[in-house]
C-alpha cells in the first residue's frame, strides 16, 4: 500500500485530553454488529496506570512549557510541548502493548501546508497525526482550552478552536484562522464528521475543511485510521493491538467545488476503514 513505517520511526507528536472511564469494550466485526469482548485484569490494571503516568506526566510537562513559552519560537514551542507524547507513545507501547503502522507515506507534500481530513474514533488521532503534519494547528472546540494543565499547553500549538453550539460563525473562524494558518506555512488538521465514531461505523461529513482547501488553494490529503479498537472514545482502557493508519494521495482542489472535494475524501476514507 506504499512506503510503510512503525511507531518506533516517528519523531514527535501533541497532546490529548483525558476523557473519563467506560465499564466494558465495544468491538465492531461491521458497520452494524457489536460484539462484548471481557476485559482482563492485566489490561484493566495496565490501562489504569497508563491513566496515572498519563496524567501526570500531563501535568508537569504542561506546567513547563507554560513556563518556557515567553522565552521560545513557535517552532521550539512545537517540539518542546510534543515531548509529552513521545513519553507517551512509549508508555502505550511497551505498557499497553499498542503498535502503529502508517502506509502512504509518499503521499504527504513536503514544503507546503495542507488540508488534512481524518476520520474520528479515539483521542489518539487528535495528537498522533502531529507526527506526520509538522508544524499543523488542530480544528477542536473551544471548551478544551479551559481544561486545566492541559488547556494551557494545547493553546501554545496555536489550534483553531470553535463553538460546536453556533455552526455558522464556527465555519466562519475555520475559513479565517484556517487560512491564516496555512499562510503561516502550518498545515490544518480537521475532522469532518465533528464528534467521535465507534470502530465500524462513520458520521456525516461536513465540509468546512474543503472549502477551507478550495479557498486556501491547498491540496486535501484523506487519512483512514482504526485508533478505536485500542483507544475507545470515552473508555479508560487501553486494548492491545496494531493501529493502522492509511494516508491517501493529495486531493487537488483546481476547478473543484467543496462539495465533490469533500465527498472524495468521505469516499475514499469510508473504502479504506472498510478494508482495515
Amino acid at each position: 500500500m506504499g512506503q510503510r513505517m512503525t511507531e518506533r520511526d516517528l519523531p514527535d507528536a501533541d497532546i490529548a485530553i483525558p476523557q473519563a472511564p467506560s465499564a466494558e469494550r465495544t468491538e465492531t466485526s461491521g458497520p452494524d454488529v457489536r460484539v462484548m469482548i471481557p476485559i482482563s485484569f492485566g489490561i484493566r490494571l495496565r490501562s489504569i496506570l497508563f491513566f496515572v503516568l498519563y496524567n501526570l506526566m500531563g501535568i508537569f510537562h504542561s506546567l513547563a512549557c507554560v513556563a518556557a513559552a515567553p522565552f521560545q519560537t513557535f517552532e521550539q514551542r512545537y517540539r518542546f510541548v510534543n515531548l509529552w507524547t513521545q513519553a507517551t507513545m512509549w508508555l502505550l507501547r511497551r505498557l499497553n502493548g499498542i503498535e502503529i503502522e502508517v502506509d502512504g507515506l509518499e503521499h504527504i507534500p513536503r514544503g507546503e501546508p495542507v488540508v488534512v481530513l481524518a476520520n474520528h474514533q479515539s483521542q489518539w488521532e487528535t495528537f498522533y497525526l502531529q507526527l506526520l503534519f509538522t508544524p499543523q494547528a488542530t480544528v477542536l472546540k473551544r471548551e478544551l482550552l479551559w481544561v486545566p494543565f492541559f488547556g494551557w499547553a494545547l493553546i501554545l500549538l496555536r489550534p483553531i478552536a470553535i463553538d460546536r453550539g453556533q455552526p455558522g460563525q464556527a465555519l466562519k473562524t475555520i475559513l479565517r484562522v484556517g487560512q491564516e494558518r496555512l499562510d503561516q506555512g502550518i498545515s490544518v488538521v480537521v475532522y469532518p464528521e465533528g464528534t467521535r465514531q465507534p470502530p465500524g461505523q462513520m458520521g456525516r461529513f461536513n465540509a468546512g475543511g474543503a472549502m477551507l482547501a478550495c479557498r486556501a488553494g491547498r491540496r486535501v490529503v484523506p487519512i483512514a485510521h482504526n485508533a478505536g479498537d485500542c483507544w475507545p472514545a470515552r473508555s479508560l482502557w487501553r486494548f492491545p493491538g496494531t493501529i493502522r493508519v492509511v494516508i491517501g494521495e493529495p486531493i487537488d482542489c483546481a476547478g473543484e467545488t467543496p462539495k465533490a472535494v469533500n465527498e472524495r475524501a468521505e469516499d475514499w476514507i469510508r473504502a479504506t476503514l472498510e478494508r482495515l
